[in-house]
C-alpha cells in the first residue's frame, strides 16, 4: 500500500514506515501531522486517483526532529568590477516517518 502526497510544494510517494526529509513542518517533535493533500492511494492493487486530491483520504506523520540542511555557498560577482557578493543558506526540514494511510 503506498500514497502519493503533497507537502511544502512537493510530491512524495509514501509507504508505512517510511522516513522523509520535507519541508519544515509546524509541529514540535513527537507529534503527529496529517496531510490532507492525498492526490492517490494504491491498496491490494486497485489505484484510487484524485482529482485533483482524493476525498477522505489522510497520510499520519509523526515529527522525529527539526535540523537545517548542508550549508550551500550563494557567490555572485561581476568581472572587472570588483563587485563579489558570498551568502551562505541552510535550508530547515523536518524529519518524519509515516504512520498511517487512510484511505
Amino acid at each position: 500500500m503506498y500514497a502519493i502526497m503533497e507537502t511544502g510544494g512537493k510530491q512524495y510517494k509514501v509507504s508505512e514506515g517510511d522516513t522523509l526529509y520535507i519541508e519544515k513542518l509546524p509541529a514540535d517533535a513527537g507529534e503527529t501531522y496529517e496531510v490532507n493533500k492525498v492526490l492517490a492511494v494504491e491498496k491490494d492493487g486497485q489505484l484510487q486517483m484524485g482529482t485533483p486530491l482524493l476525498e477522505g483520504a489522510k497520510v499520519i506523520l509523526k515529527v522525529e526532529k527539526h535540523g537545517k540542511g548542508k550549508k550551500i555557498i550563494v557567490f555572485k560577482y561581476k568581472p572587472k568590477k570588483n563587485y563579489r557578493r558570498k551568502k551562505g543558506h541552510r535550508q530547515p526540514f523536518t524529519r518524519v516517518v509515516v504512520e498511517k494511510i487512510q484511505a
